[in-house]
């Protein structure tokens, strides 16, 4: 064996033990750099007569490039066992289901929502909607409560741009104006009939819908869902009052024993006003009083404000937050999980 066939040997053996492609750099570097040993041999012909020049290049040529051939084969080695590795790393077993996203589902308090809703649709209640951004008059003024009433202190709230100085616009504190603007609307479309002097008929609606107050705690939040009802008629007492949300409440809960107390309250747009209490027989809260909603009949300036005679129409209001009837009927017992978002808690109720 030749000097030529043996560095080409050496070369291979040295490529075959580098096990990365940076291993593999540096033993062609042995051979192959601008130092290495195929450099220095040609490097050390010009010391050699002209005629073994020709011979001893194509040798010295024949041989630098069975090493690049070594080379070549051992970089594609190397890549193929790279990719080899990657591929049983980054392995997927097919006979396995696919990955598929969780379903989603209604919030909770969409869920009460929608089941007040259908409750009060088979008393044959309609469902009100209104804006948000509310103007003082529907708001407020409307509802007896004037600009100095001192009721307006429970309602501290958000004002916005828009609106004048004397009427300024805000986010709606409660319901009630949804209440308002659907029964001045029905009066509208039947004024014809009442200047007639003929009956009209009954406003019965409930007003669900997002509200604003400057208040935030556990059981408190600036942001809470109210429902409030109204039933106006010529023959509408208190005894209907008692009669309707002691039906709501037990088909809300399910509960045919649930007890219902009506305890005297104020409120400026009824008069006489009630708090509304249910006590469970069963339960964790068995025995206890839960305050859930306030009630009473509709002020005579709040019907003539509708566009009707008081000495004629009558009727009762009531407003509850479907916020607080969610934490009852699923045992939350923190307003603030309805609005954080997480979908751990969230889940439960798909």
């Amino acid at each position: 064996m030749n000097e030529l066939d043996a560095l080409v040997d050496s070369a291979r053996a040295g490529f075959a033990q580098a096990t990365t492609p940076a291993d593999l750099e540096n033993a062609k570097a042995q051979y192959l750099g601008k130092s290495g040993r195929i450099t220095e041999l040609m490097k050390g012909m010009a010391a050699l007569p002209v005629d073994e020049k020709k011979s001893r290049g194509a040798a010295i040529n024949q041989a630098k490039q069975a090493i690049e051939a070594a080379l070549t084969d051992r970089r594609q080695a190397l890549a193929d066992a790279e990719l080899q590795s990657q591929l049983k790393a980054e392995a997927l077993d097919v006979t396995l289901p696919g990955r598929q996203r969780g379903s989603g589902g209604l919030h909770p308090v969409s869920l009460t929502l929608e089941r007040i809703e259908a409750i009060f649709g088979s008393m044959g209640f309609e469902v009100a909607d209104g804006p948000e951004i509310e103007s003082d008059w529907f708001n407020f003024t409307a509802l007896n409560t004037p600009e100095d009433h001192p009721a307006r202190s429970m309602h501290d709230t958000f004002y916005v741009e828009g609106g004048s100085a004397k009427a300024p616009n805000l986010l709606r504190t409660h319901t009630s104006p949804m209440q308002i603007r659907h029964a001045v609307q029905h009066v509208k479309r039947h004024r014809a009939a009442l200047d007639a002097g003929q009956s009209m008929p009954e406003i019965r609606v409930i007003a669900p819908g997002r509200t604003y107050r400057v208040d935030s705690d556990a059981t408190h939040s600036p942001m809470f869902h109210q429902c409030e009802g109204l039933w106006v008629g010529e023959n509408v007492s208190f005894k209907d009052l008692k009669f309707v949300f002691t039906d709501f409440c037990r088909t809300f809960f399910e509960s045919d024993d649930l007890v219902l107390r009506f305890r005297p309250s104020f409120f400026p747009f009824t008069e006489p006003s009630a708090e509304i209490d249910i006590q469970f027989q069963q339960g964790p809260l068995a025995g206890r009083w839960l305050e859930v909603a306030g009630s009473g009949q509709v002020h005579p300036n709040v019907v003539r404000n509708m566009g009707l005679d008081p000495e004629r129409y009558i009727g009762f209001a009531f407003g509850m937050g479907p916020d607080r009837l969610t934490m009852l009927r699923y045992g939350v017992n923190d307003l603030r999980l309805f609005f954080d978002g997480d979908v751990r808690f969230l889940a439960q109720f798909r």
